[in-house]
Parts: C-alpha cells; structure tokens; sequence
C-alpha cells in the first residue's frame, strides 16, 4: 500500500488503535477524516491536530452511517482509503442470560453490522479511485477466543471470514483489502472489564502497535500480525487450543 497522498476514512479514530493509525497516516501527508460517538473527544482532537477532518457519527446506527458515507463523499471526492476499526468490547456473562447483551450501542451492530454496510455503501466510491484499500481491523481472538467475551470475539471471527471473501469478491477491482490482527494492546476498549480481570495495564504499546500496522501495509502483507506475537492467523489446530486454554485460564473467573 502507498502510505502517503491518501485520502482516508478512520471509522473508531477517536481514541486507540484508530487514533494512533491517524497520527501515523497525518505524519505521512494524507488527508484524514476520523469518525465517532464521542462529540467532545472529536473536539480535542481538532484542537491537537487542526489539519484532521472530524464527523460525528455512530456507526451502529444505519441513519448515521448513510449521513457519513452521503457527507465524506461529497465532501472528499479522493476518498481511497477506508478503515473499519471501529469496535466495542464487553464481558458477557451468559450465566445471566440477557442482562449483559442490553448495553447499547451492541457489539453486533457496532463490529459486524457498520463494516459491513459501510463497506457495501463506500465500494461503488472506492471502484473510481486509483490505489483504492480496505482495511478492517479483526483480532487474535478471532481464532482464539477469550470466554470473558464472547460476542466481541466472535464478531472479530465474522471480520475475518468477511475479510477473506472480500478480497477474493474484489480481487478485479483494483481495490486492495488488509486485515489487521492486533494482539493485546493498551487502549480503552472495555476498560473496566479489563480492570477486574486484572490486566488493563498489559499489551503493546498502541503508537508502537500501530507503527508495526504502517510497516505491514507498506510491505503489502495482507494478514497483519503483531511481529511478538503468536502468528495465530497461521497457527495449527492444536496451537490454537493451547492458545485458549491459556488465555482464559489467566482471564476468566466467572462461576455458574
């Protein structure tokens, strides 16, 4: 992927992974448009970095995605770039039947629902531009996943099988597709349930994270993997069960 004179579209950019990948791609002179729920963190934003272009918008919610796509494209006819990283992550206990799938926005509408239709709303854009990518970020928990939570990892699974027919369906287009896996990296994303568990303060770097992001992209690898990390995306059968077995003997402390 060319990493500069871009035009890109960061859905999530208001903190974490988005926002490091839009520091990163702003120091490489390309145009960046951040989106997300959180009004006044958009503001600060604004302040620290006056060249990034700001929307307030819930990706869950279809009315707002049509308000960005209908508004970024008007506005940014060199659109090439989007990033789907928008995400939310929640302990579920299931134990408790409905109780912890009632928080809104839902994980579902949020990790599965907004990629996808942004994406199916963006490729007729995306078609017209020349070095046009799509960039979805899933997660190592797509392929060994953390029972503490598990819709969140299971959307990242959609993400990845998504990922994977997107990139055949699209392979004539001239529209590239990258999946980004991170690791455990220390950003925001379910904060206070990662506090109980005890390891909020655990993982990569997010501005060194996303670096390793950049370096991937920039060497075209499709499946982008932390370069410390296990390389689940490739990992045998077995691996991947002792990678589960491992993970929520550390995490999970929940009792029927």
């Amino acid at each position: 992927m060319r990493l500069n004179n871009n035009t890109v579209l960061i859905t999530g950019g208001t903190s974490g992974i988005g926002y490091a990948l839009a520091k990163e791609l702003l120091a490489r002179n390309n145009t960046v448009i951040i989106c997300g729920r959180r009004e006044e963190r958009l503001r600060e934003i604004e302040q620290r970095h006056p060249e990034v272009h700001t929307a307030v918008c819930d990706v869950s919610r279809e009315d707002d995605r049509q308000e960005l796509v209908s508004w970024v494209t008007d506005r940014f006819s060199g659109l090439n770039v989007l990033v789907n990283n928008a995400g939310i992550q929640r302990d579920v206990n299931f134990n408790l039947g409905m109780r912890d799938l009632e928080s809104e926005p839902s994980e579902i509408a949020t990790n599965v629902e907004a990629p996808v239709y942004l994406t199916a709303r963006l490729i007729p854009h995306l078609r017209k531009q020349k070095d046009a990518v799509i960039i979805n970020v899933s997660s190592v928990l797509a392929f060994a996943p953390m029972a503490r939570v598990p819709v969140y990892c299971a959307t990242k699974a959609f993400i990845h099988n998504f990922t994977l027919s997107l990139r055949f369906q699209l392979q004539q287009t001239g529209i590239s597709v990258y999946e980004v896996l991170p690791p455990r990296v220390r950003t925001e994303l379910n904060l206070e349930g990662r506090k109980k568990a005890g390891y909020a303060d655990t993982g990569v770097d997010v501005d060194e994270y996303a670096r390793t992001v950049m370096d991937g992209l920039e060497a075209d690898v499709q499946e982008i993997e932390y370069p410390g990390a296990v390389p689940a995306a490739s990992a045998s059968r077995e691996d991947l069960d002792r990678m589960f077995e491992s993970i929520n003997d550390q995490t999970f402390t929940w009792h029927p």
